[in-house]
């Protein structure tokens, strides 16, 4: 009877070890393997076989390509162009201007400067040799805004925010922009009292450019047309 007993704890002690180890194995974590982690599909142990993307930009001349639709409302335009000789872009030469001035790109078929490049933002200190200086009156001139009849100074280096784009995509891109305006993919609508949206342009008011903006009472904004600086 003892005999039978402890084969039975035997096979069911079998039976039970048996039946863990199934679950063990169906409950196994499955390996990953380097080559699958990140982007670089490639062996982290070494760098041999590892080799970048080919950047492939447009080879198509100014003029003859197609445009980039805009990231988002008012983003700066892609330049889908070719730039060899373009660049770098200097205040003494910036062949950009030669097609996108807005009295010529609508004849070049090219995207116009913007009326904010036209605009300067920038604040006007005194600098004595030593020491810059905001102006006195700094509730009225610490900001100015006043409108250009050349590109802005601070707008000469297109680059900085204008780039040319590489064919291919690293990783799929799903992101689906939603324009507020119904020309947004291909127009910006930064003009007028949109240039100051998000100022505090009035004393205790709101942020848009209003009447009293524009004769310099009690703005801190400065004036659109001039003087007053």
């Amino acid at each position: 009877m003892k005999t039978i007993t402890k084969i039975t704890l035997a096979f069911g002690a079998a039976a039970l070890l048996m039946a863990s180890s199934l679950y063990a194995a169906s409950t196994v974590t499955p390996s990953i393997s380097e080559e699958s982690l990140g982007l670089r599909k490639t062996s982290l142990s070494k760098e041999s076989d590892t080799v970048a993307s080919k950047t492939s930009y447009a080879t198509d001349t100014a003029g003859t390509s197609t445009k980039i639709k805009r990231a988002f409302q008012d983003a700066p335009p892609m330049i889908p162009h070719d730039v060899e000789g373009m660049l770098p872009i200097t205040i003494n030469d910036n062949q950009c201007v030669s097609c996108h001035m807005p009295e010529v790109a609508a004849d070049m078929g090219a995207t116009p400067i913007p009326a904010s490049h036209f605009t300067d933002f920038r604040p006007h200190p005194t600098y004595d040799g030593k020491e810059f200086k905001l102006p006195a009156d700094t509730m009225k001139n610490d900001i100015s805004i006043k409108k250009l009849d050349a590109l802005a100074g601070a707008r000469f280096n297109c680059s900085q925010c204008h780039a040319p784009q590489s064919d291919g995509q690293l990783v799929e891109n799903n992101f689906q922009a939603q324009y507020t305006d119904k020309d947004g993919a291909n127009k910006s609508t930064w003009s007028g009292s949109k240039l100051t949206d998000g100022l505090n342009t009035i004393i205790g008011g709101d942020s848009q450019v209003t009447a009293n903006d524009l004769d310099n009472s009690d703005s801190k904004a400065g004036h659109l047309d001039g003087g007053g600086h």
